[in-house]
């Protein structure tokens, strides 16, 4: 009766609930139980240590704090959501889309790390939140692939150009290039699906996207 667990992933910026809670209403309407969660999980006080890295309180830079104990802060997180939230639903043959998943931990953390360390870090990643705290491994991840320049340009909009209001991931405009390199590294050398979202440096419709998006879905699903 296991479910499926479909991950939304790309840099901040690059429509994931947008893509994530459509994806949702489109698989709902032909007749799946479906239900959409997403990452870091702030209503749950299980979020407090990611909530204080963002805000700067371990440092005012990514990497202030290693990868590893970062990985941590979303992990536990992960775990506390799945006892609490959406593991039985899961476990009865539902449909999670999850908005951000372990594989987001795989995007940015790796950023802080050296590229001839991705592929050990990758190995103990997956290991710590699939093998040792027990999450399930998505079935699909969806890379929804953004240039960092107009991913920047669409957050600076959501907060009305207000630079104070991003935080430490979404201000340092170095490690989200280097983001980038580790997401496009981990599409092609774990499977990924990517949806190209911009043409010709602006970003291509809703409408446009959600089509890629579940074509992509439909090929994890069957």
């Amino acid at each position: 009766m296991q479910g499926k667990l479909i991950a939304i992933e790309g840099l901040d910026g690059s429509g994931k609930a947008t893509q994530s809670l459509g994806l949702c209403q489109e698989l709902q309407a032909l007749g799946y139980k479906v239900r959409r969660i997403t990452f870091p999980d702030y209503d749950s006080p299980a979020s407090a240590p990611v909530k204080l890295y963002l805000a700067g309180k371990y440092g005012e830079k990514p990497g202030d704090v290693s990868a590893y104990a970062a990985s941590s802060f979303y992990a536990v997180d992960r775990f506390s959501s799945y006892k609490t939230n959406w593991g039985q639903f899961y476990r009865e043959g539902g449909i999670i889309i999850a908005d951000r998943y372990t594989t987001s931990n795989a995007i940015h953390q790796c950023a802080k790390l050296p590229r001839e360390q991705w592929e050990d870090y990758l190995r103990w990643l997956f290991d710590f939140e699939y093998s040792k705290l027990g999450i399930p491994e998505p079935d699909g991840v969806i890379y929804l692939k953004v240039d960092p320049l107009v991913s920047q340009k669409l957050m600076s909009g959501r907060y009305g150009n207000d630079e104070s209001k991003k935080d430490i991931h979404e201000r340092d405009l170095v490690y989200m290039h280097h983001s980038q390199q580790a997401a496009n590294y981990c599409a092609e050398t774990l499977g990924w699906k990517q949806v190209e979202c911009c043409h010709q440096g602006e970003m291509r419709s809703i409408a446009e996207i959600k089509i890629d998006v579940m074509r992509a879905t439909k090929e994890i699903l069957c």
